[in-house]
C-alpha cells in the first residue's frame, strides 16, 4: 500500500490524504467497529475515549479474522456522537495513536446518534491484504 500526501495540500491533517492498493489486493470492507462487549453490552458508557479504546480493540479482532491488522488499513471513517470538537478530539487522539505512523487517509464526523443503545463512538474501516 502506498499512503499518498502533496504538497500542494496543508500538513495541519493527521493523517495522509490518499492511499493506493495493490492490484493484486484483497479489500476488506469492515462494519463500523462499535464500543460493544462480547455480551452485547455498551462499554465506557458516556466515555468518548474509552469507547474509542473499545472499537478500536474490536476492530483489531474484526481484521485479525479476516487476515489482516490495522498495519493493512487503508482508509477509515470515524464517527462521533456529539456536536462537541473536544469529543470529537479525544477520540480522534485515541485512532491516531493506535495507528502510530500508518496514518491512513480519515474522516472524523460528529452524528446526532449512532445504533447502540449509550453508543458514542464508531469506527469504520477498509483493508487491503496481500495473499501468499
Amino acid at each position: 500500500m502506498t499512503l499518498i500526501r502533496s504538497t500542494a495540500l496543508s500538513d495541519v491533517a493527521e493523517y495522509a490524504y490518499a492511499a493506493t492498493a495493490p492490484a493484486e489486493s484483497r479489500l476488506i470492507f469492515l462494519a463500523g467497529a462499535c464500543p460493544l462487549n462480547e455480551d452485547g453490552s455498551t462499554a465506557a458508557i458516556g466515555d468518548y475515549t474509552g469507547q474509542a479504546v473499545k472499537a478500536i480493540e474490536n476492530l483489531r479482532v474484526a481484521l485479525a479474522a479476516s487476515g489482516a491488522s490495522l498495519r493493512d488499513v487503508i482508509n477509515t471513517r470515524v464517527l462521533v456522537a456529539s456536536t462537541r470538537q473536544e469529543d470529537l478530539g479525544s477520540v480522534w487522539r485515541v485512532v491516531r495513536d493506535s495507528f502510530g505512523d500508518h496514518d491512513v487517509p480519515s474522516t472524523l464526523m460528529g452524528v446526532t446518534v449512532l445504533g447502540y443503545a449509550n453508543q458514542l463512538v464508531e469506527i469504520e474501516a477498509v483493508a487491503a491484504v496481500l495473499d501468499s
